[in-house]
């Protein structure tokens, strides 16, 4: 599945392949079955999936860390292999290993790796990238003093040294406390609206949802789905309903079971139905037809996690 789009891509991956070798009698393991997605320049882009999906082998080769057995990965129009050195310069990568050199601060991390990506000192950010990051503090001492909310942050803040056009952030607030986290994104959200493409994985599927413009599930090696978030929601076809009455109930009213209600504490009706077979008046009709009092109406939409187990337990 891709995304088609007439907005120039950040991200193009075509029939992307990747078998590991084993030894002896273990057979061959395929984690990549033939990837292809496109990412809009632009993008605010959620890659998820369980655990052994796929993710990370995919994302190390876009990161040239790891090499394709077949297919075709460029970024920002540059391939992957023929246009090596332009391809990696426009992508940063926060990897989930925190690794840092212990004995360097997180301003001589900045300053080397802007070295690396030889950006001239006068355009350097390195005291705007650790102040958003919240390290302004900490310039200074050495990393290996840093907790690992804090170490997290600093990979952060080294992917960004040389403003790449794609930013792919691999579990980026695991173990970040909530204030950090929250002054973490509105960073990358300043950074996307300002053109960065944005590429997240993350187990926290609510950060996902809330931030992400289009999201794409693996599952065993394949995309499952790579579509708008909330043309993704709108697929599930559930919804809950929660009605509170104003008398104590022994039993569930005829004319309600054929919707499947439950109760709950005497006095409280739960409903999930499909919006494409039946209608909210529909129930809310045979309640009136009950004769009872509703004190209070709650509904629940299906979010991001009810999608990403359907689509993962289902394989």
């Amino acid at each position: 599945m891709n995304i088609t789009s007439a907005i120039p891509l950040a991200l193009e991956v075509r029939d992307l392949r990747k078998t590991y070798r084993s030894k002896g009698s273990t057979p061959n393991k395929e984690a990549l079955k033939g990837i292809n997605l496109d990412v809009p320049r632009g993008a605010f882009f959620a890659l998820l999936g369980p655990n052994g999906a796929g993710k990370s082998t995919l994302i190390n080769i876009i990161a040239g860390l790891v090499n394709k057995t077949s297919g075709h990965v460029s970024i920002c129009g540059f391939d992957t292999e023929r246009d090596m050195r332009a391809a990696r310069s426009a992508v940063g990568v926060v990897p989930q290993e925190l690794n840092l050199d212990a004995f360097f601060t997180p301003r001589e991390v900045m300053e080397c790796q802007a070295g690396l990506y030889g950006v001239p000192k006068r355009e350097r950010r390195t005291d705007e990238i650790l102040i958003a990051m919240g390290l302004e503090d900490k310039a200074d001492v050495y990393a290996r003093t840093l907790s690992g909310g804090m170490r997290r942050r600093l990979l952060v803040a080294k992917a960004m040294v040389h403003a790449p056009a794609v930013l792919i952030l691999d579990e980026p607030t695991a173990g970040v406390d909530i204030e950090l986290r929250q002054q973490l994104w509105d960073y990358v959200k300043k950074l996307n609206d300002q053109g960065t493409t944005i590429i997240l994985t993350t187990h926290y599927l609510e950060e996902a949802e809330e931030l992400c413009d289009t999201i794409a599930i693996i599952n065993h090696g394949e995309v499952v789905a790579c579509e708008p978030t909330q043309s993704l929601l709108s697929r599930l076809d559930m919804k809950n309903v929660c009605l509170v009455l104003g008398q104590d109930l022994d039993d569930v009213p005829e004319n309600l079971t054929r919707f499947n209600a439950t109760l709950s504490h005497g006095r409280r009706l739960n409903i999930a139905y499909r919006p494409s077979e039946t209608q909210m008046s529909e129930i809310l009709q045979a309640i009136t037809d009950s004769g009872l009092d509703i004190v209070d109406l709650t509904t629940e939409e299906p979010d991001l996690e009810d999608a990403f187990l359907q689509m993962t337990s289902a394989r």
